[in-house]
């Protein structure tokens, strides 16, 4: 048998180890960072985030103005679900860098999106696979956009379909992140069948399955991410909303379209279709805020489909608004 001080020093040593355990878990766990950076102009460079969240690297472009002084706040623009894989569609067809080359901000577009809703998914997914969106951009992504550019810990948020959504749902979950959001012909409550059956349709139409998203129709999860049950982070907020009918007009005849999605006739036909749906939710939500007083701006037009040509005037249009609080 053991001696009453050999006890003793077993026990000593169990105690040691399970007060030093969590310290070494902490040492253990990596933390996101830039683990190269290609400088593309004086005004572009482009970041690869090492994210635990993610699982590996993820490509993120920033922009910076041409004549900036001293810290500067950070505006996120989120790409719809067709965003592009290596560089952001906001770059290559909003003209993002244009407009914000005289704004004294840093403009941050995550590549790779498309489909995701830039949300934690719960299940793997065959297409999309398993992303952690919110955890790499809400908790990941800040701290190092504002050591290495310079940032100020102001944020605003924006985004087009679906990711006006995502717009939304990252500011009412993240409050203290954001000072002003944009939704740009998204729909950015889902509640309801009708909604849900939109956001389905929308992961759907990049191969995936909105279950792993957030779980069957109604179940707690999508209410989670629904602002409409969220109102109050939203108070105090510099908001705005915009949406076209899915009325066709003349910018529509003229608009670059891709030969390989089809016909002209049927790409506007398409982009009609899903424009009216935004229109729909958007004044869903619309009037969800105004029944509550959550004071918000918006930019709706009565012509105007699913389309670039739009969201390049939509951009502007919402910056007086979100701009309030950088």
């Amino acid at each position: 048998m053991r001696k009453a001080s050999q006890w003793a020093a077993v026990v000593a040593s169990l105690l040691m180890a399970m007060a030093v355990a969590p310290g070494v878990a902490q040492a253990d766990t990596p933390a996101a960072r830039i683990s190269n950076e290609t400088i593309l102009s004086p005004l572009r460079t482009d970041i690869w985030v090492q994210s635990p969240s993610m699982g590996g690297k993820v490509k993120v472009s920033v922009l910076t103005p041409q004549n900036s002084s001293g810290p500067r706040s950070t505006v996120y623009l989120l790409d719809g679900a067709d965003a592009g894989k290596d560089v952001s569609d906001w770059i290559t067809k909003g003209r993002a860098g244009k407009f914000f080359a005289d704004k004294n901000v840093n403009v941050v577009l995550p590549t790779g999106g498309a489909g995701s809703f830039y949300t934690n998914w719960v299940r793997r997914d065959p297409t999309i696979g398993k992303p952690q969106w919110e955890t790499f951009l809400a908790k990941e992504l800040p701290p190092l956009i504002d050591k290495r550019f310079d940032g100020t810990g102001r944020n605003a948020v924006v985004g087009l379909s679906m990711g006006g959504q995502a717009a939304f749902t990252l500011a009412v979950r993240h409050p203290s992140l954001y000072s002003g959001i944009a939704s740009l012909s998204g729909c950015p409550t889902v509640a309801g069948p009708v909604n849900q059956a939109y956001v389905r349709t929308t992961v759907a139409r990049n191969g995936g399955d909105a279950t792993n998203m957030w779980g069957p129709f109604d179940s707690p999860n999508w209410s989670a991410h629904d602002p409409s049950s969220h109102l109050d982070e939203l108070r105090g907020k510099n908001i705005f909303l915009a949406s076209g009918s899915g009325a066709i007009g003349p910018l529509d005849l003229t608009a670059p379209f891709d030969p390989e999605d089809g016909p002209r006739e049927a790409v506007t036909a398409t982009g009609s279709a899903l424009e009216l749906g935004a229109w729909r939710c958007s004044l869903e939500f619309a009037a969800v805020m105004k029944a509550n007083n959550v004071p918000f701006n918006s930019g709706f037009h009565l012509i105007g489909t699913h389309n670039w040509v739009y969201w390049e005037r939509d951009l502007p249009a919402a910056w007086p608004t979100i701009s309030q609080g950088l």
